[in-house]
């Protein structure tokens, strides 16, 4: 799951991003609040958690001109303002979830799984497509109800695929979400997680969901794809016409 922080604290911000990827999420963060409405144009976030008292434009603002342009991404106020109003306003203008600080880390990724499932249709902390069901507390994969080895990158890409099911993901959006722009591997890295992936899953009689888009990327379907018939030869059949000698 990859987050945008918002945070003008930078004392605040080192320990949540510490937090975080401790957690094995990607972290992006800003200072500002004008930055963050671009980085949101510009990239494709899970969650935002964000900061009110900001250096350059509060965080109300930030919230209203996203939801104005359309962008859709669950928001996290994480802020000490206490007062009703205050996330009363937050709430108004479209954030979907708000913990005041201090605030204990178990809880706030606890509220980030929960608004980031609940964004992509899901209600349970478990995600099911046809045999496989992920957790996303253990972080583990089991097929018929048998436990998956997967690596953490497998498992990651799994996740995202699941969490964006029926969509198409590219292969910049599966390195976005691993590496988060820092130290990026190559582009057909992917190919290679996706095929180790596929055999893990196949070796457990997984059902066949992952799609290539050929020239695009992957999809995850909701129903298992099966093999394309062949097409019956001319020679073969009953309706063909009969050779010209």
């Amino acid at each position: 799951m990859r987050i945008l922080l918002v945070e003008s604290n930078l004392n605040s911000a080192t320990h949540l991003t510490h937090a975080l990827r401790a957690t094995s999420y990607t972290v992006d963060h800003t200072m500002l609040g004008e930055e963050a409405i671009e980085m949101l144009r510009h990239y494709d976030y899970d969650v935002v958690v964000l900061e009110l008292m900001l250096h350059d434009i509060e965080g109300y603002d930030v919230i209203r001109r996203i939801r104005a342009a359309r962008i859709s991404t669950p928001i996290l106020v994480l802020s000490t303002l206490v007062r009703p109003q205050a996330k009363i306003r937050a709430f108004s203008m479209g954030a979907d979830d708000y913990l005041t600080k201090p605030h204990d880390a178990g809880e706030l990724i606890a509220r980030l799984q929960a608004i980031t499932r609940r964004s992509r249709g899901f209600a349970e902390p478990r995600l099911r497509i046809a045999n496989i069901e992920l957790d996303l507390n253990s972080k583990s994969v089991t097929v018929n109800g048998n436990m998956v080895p997967l690596t953490a990158k497998e498992y990651a890409i799994l996740e995202l695929l699941i969490i964006r099911k029926n969509s198409v993901l590219t292969k910049d959006a599966f390195l976005n979400h691993l590496y988060g722009g820092i130290d990026e591997p190559e582009m057909k890295i992917i190919d290679v997680f996706i095929c180790k992936l596929r055999r893990k899953l196949q070796a457990a009689h997984a059902a066949n969901v992952i799609s290539t888009v050929w020239g695009r990327g992957y999809i995850l379907r909701d129903e298992p794809s099966t093999p394309t018939a062949l097409p019956t030869s001319v020679e073969h059949s009953p309706t063909a016409p009969a050779p010209i000698l």
